[in-house]
């Protein structure tokens, strides 16, 4: 492998685009914040492209690249932009690779989550703002691999067939403003439109419930093709694949007791609008 095939050389080329992208906004006498406000973004977010920290995405580039009158340079770069975001994306954590692996070819899943979004549902700029705030810190390098390798895992929910995917979620995460207002409000918008997809059931546990089967934490039910139901749980960078049958089935009735005390996915959808509200 080349040294610019790595995760090293992907970021390198951000660093390019982001100083192109400074110059070009500079050429036209824009501030950051104008930039940003003419495009529809953030100024943190101008700011954090321009320093190579965060990936233009292919619409952005399309944007910047009419609006500061680039003639195509900035377009012309979402080929390779996507390939380095490719050479990105792997590896996930060591820890996690095993359920990774496991993962892309399930036929089922089901999570209970009790402290953060799923990753699943993530948006890009969530995901980001959660491994920044890892302790001890993550390089930006490290921060951008895992961001892609959760991004990808993603494409089970929209590839055909897709597998049945069911997710429980505190109330409490819901009011969490991970990253800023606008990264939670965007990461609520896209909790509202991934529930209405008919692969997928949302459902919010409400705060106010005096009975709750979920208290010893959250976890994971994994069906892969082919096999038995296994389970998932990870805390503090401790992971655990659970595959005796006993374990996994007192698991697999103790989400269903969740499932049963959760609102259901319409009133779930329901109690997040009202979060946007």
């Amino acid at each position: 492998m080349g040294d610019d095939d790595g995760p090293e050389g992907a970021a390198d080329l951000f660093r390019v685009i982001g100083r192109q992208i400074r110059l070009l906004r500079e050429r036209a006498r824009l501030t950051q914040r104008e930039l940003g406000e003419r495009l529809g973004y953030s100024e943190d977010l101008i700011r954090s492209l321009e320093r190579g920290r965060r990936t233009a995405q292919p619409e952005f580039l399309d944007a910047a690249d009419e609006l500061l009158g680039a003639d195509g340079l900035l377009r012309a770069a979402k080929d390779d932009m996507a390939r380095a975001r490719a050479r990105a994306r792997v590896k996930h954590p060591a820890w996690f690779q095993d359920y990774a692996r496991l993962e892309a070819g399930a036929v089922e899943i089901h999570e209970y989550a009790s402290h953060v979004v799923p990753g699943l549902l993530q948006t890009q700029d969530h995901a980001r703002a959660l491994f920044a705030m890892r302790k001890p810190l993550l390089d930006e390098a490290t921060i951008e691999q895992r961001v892609a390798a959760r991004l990808a895992r993603q494409d089970l929910l929209t590839r055909w067939p897709a597998p049945i995917v069911t997710c429980i979620v505190e109330e409490v995460v819901l009011h969490r403003p991970i990253g800023g207002e606008a990264v939670h409000r965007a990461q609520l918008e896209q909790l509202l439109a991934l529930g209405q997809l008919r692969t997928l059931e949302l459902q919010v546990m409400p705060t106010s419930r005096d009975e709750h089967a979920g208290l010893g934490g959250p976890f994971i039910l994994l069906t892969p093709g082919g096999r038995s139901q296994l389970a998932y749980v990870e805390v503090q960078n401790v992971s655990r694949l659970i595959t005796e049958p006993d374990e996994v089935r007192i698991l697999a009735a103790r989400y269903g007791s969740i499932r049963a005390q959760a609102l259901t996915p319409s009133d779930s959808l329901t109690a997040i609008k009202e979060l946007l509200r």
